[in-house]
């Protein structure tokens, strides 16, 4: 089992934060310390990262089908559906699993999400980058520390956590797991059936051109001014976004989001095929509410 870290109130509505690739469950300081007085707040160490297990052989030969198994078995773990948020390569594996196991999440806050190319196998050159770049951390990274003091707007506690994840990384999975799979990101948007805000830099490689997704259960968000990690680049903007769609997320059972609308199921009618409802109960109508917006 991965390993789990934890704060807040057991009781409370669960939050699950997946990081990205070279961080951990310590990547997520200012997001704790803001959800943790209101949610269960679980923060994952994904396979190679952390505390969690080490790759082996097996593992590797399948590594993006084990990184889905382990955090799907992790979710399976919890008593209620969390909402999961999620970041780059951990934001592809929440996304995986939303498809694949509707029933174990209850939406999805997604940040630039890692897109897979197709590969089956480590690029060369991202692994030469990779190897590099945790290299600058064999003396515990000060420089590295104070490079982003320098040049990024990032709190201290979010470049502690950041650099401080570094020194757990597993080398074997760089080399030879740091590969997505198929290239399903779009399919994989437009096949959710849980709600889902997907925030990206407008200026980034990596998000869906807005043109593609056509999913109304999906709301994605271009943001200007930031990079790969919009938390920590524009936190006000990110938490005006993702908190008041995690509260509506966790409001009663006959309410669902539908793209960037609340929608309010009623009794005793029936959801017209396509609306785009498959996550309310059957034998109910979704009517926009014109006064809720996620």
């Amino acid at each position: 089992m991965l390993a789990l870290r934890e704060w807040g109130n057991p009781t409370a509505p669960t939050l699950l934060l997946v990081h990205g690739l070279t961080e951990s469950a310590a990547a997520w300081p200012d997001a704790v310390a803001r959800w943790s007085s209101r949610y269960h707040v679980l923060a994952v160490d994904l396979r190679g990262h952390g505390m969690s297990p080490r790759w082996d052989d097996h593992s590797l030969a399948r590594a993006p089908q084990t990184l889905q198994e382990d955090l799907e078995r992790v979710i399976s773990s919890l008593p209620e559906p969390p909402v999961v948020v999620a970041h780059s390569l951990g934001g592809l594996m929440s996304l995986r699993v939303g498809v694949a196991r509707p029933d174990l999440v209850r939406a999805l806050v997604l940040e630039d999400v890692a897109r897979p190319t197709g590969h089956w196998g480590p690029a060369p050159w991202f692994v030469e980058h990779q190897e590099r770049f945790l290299d600058a951390f064999a003396d515990g990274g000060a420089a590295e520390r104070e490079r982003m003091r320098r040049e990024s707007s990032w709190s201290d506690a979010e470049i502690e956590g950041w650099a401080g994840c570094k020194g757990r990384v597993d080398r074997r999975y760089i080399r030879e797991g740091t590969y997505l799979g198929e290239a399903d990101l779009v399919s994989a948007v437009n096949r959710l059936t849980v709600p889902t805000l997907y925030l990206a830099p407008r200026h980034g490689d990596m998000a869906p051109d807005p043109s593609e997704v056509t999913n109304p259960l999906v709301r994605l968000v271009l943001i200007d001014g930031v990079g790969h990690c919009v938390r920590r680049d524009a936190p006000e903007t990110y938490h005006g976004l993702v908190d008041p769609f995690i509260e509506k997320a966790f409001e009663p059972p006959d309410q669902a989001f539908v793209g960037d609308r609340l929608l309010v199921a009623e009794p005793g009618e029936q959801v017209a095929p396509g609306s785009g409802s498959g996550v309310v109960a059957p034998g109910r109508v979704l009517r926009p509410r014109a006064d809720r917006r996620p």
